[in-house]
């Protein structure tokens, strides 16, 4: 009895290790083995697992509303063997790029082919991985320019903020000074009357 409780608990130990070393399933996916299933989730770019279990062999993550994936989320997969990319309404801008660069080292022919453009209309139906690389970039540069454009008026109106920080600072202490004068003014006023009254004093004395 001792025995085989022993060996269970080994048992669960090893499997905790390697579950550990694996990494959990993320939620809302479920995994049997190496297989990961992520299809008809529901999933957006921004709701999508930040990472995997290392040991995947196999992730789907077709059927979904996928417009990017993001950078670096499939690098840590080296036992990948196969993955479901297709019926997501890709987004062929800058965000695109990891997943561009990613298929074209995949050399897989049938993967290749079921990822394609969703928008903008001008890349509607290319394939990602035979996008070129500047025509990208170029649907790109408006959101370069407002984001441009963003970060110069946010540093104008932090400058403006500091330049008015900075005058309200000189103003008080330049009233500080101001009133610091006449305080001692006055107080050296009173000490001279005082003295002059006490002269008077004594002379009439």
């Amino acid at each position: 009895m001792f025995i085989h409780t022993g060996c269970a608990m080994v048992s669960l130990v090893l499997c905790m290790s390697i579950t550990s070393a694996e990494g959990a399933c993320p939620p809302p996916c479920s995994c049997s083995g190496g297989l990961v299933e992520c299809s008809r989730r529901g999933l957006t770019t921004s709701s999508m697992p930040a990472s995997f279990p290392t040991g995947t062999t196999e992730l789907r993550l077709h059927d979904n509303h996928l417009t990017a994936l993001p950078s670096g989320v499939l690098d840590p997969l080296r036992n990948l063997q196969k993955i479901s990319l297709h019926s997501n309404p890709w987004s062929c801008d800058c965000s695109i790029l990891y997943l561009r660069g990613w298929l074209l080292k995949q050399r897989n022919d049938a993967l290749i082919r079921n990822v394609s453009c969703s928008s903008p209309r001008a890349l509607q139906g290319a394939l990602v991985a035979n996008l070129v690389e500047e025509e990208v970039l170029s649907s790109c540069q408006y959101w370069f320019c407002d984001l441009a454009l963003a970060s110069q008026i946010s540093l104008i109106i932090f400058i403006i903020i500091q330049a008015l920080l900075l005058a309200s600072v000189i103003y008080f202490l330049r009233r500080f000074e101001r009133l610091s004068k006449e305080a001692r003014r006055t107080a050296e006023e009173s000490i001279a009357g005082g003295n002059e009254y006490v002269t008077l004093k004594d002379r009439g004395t």
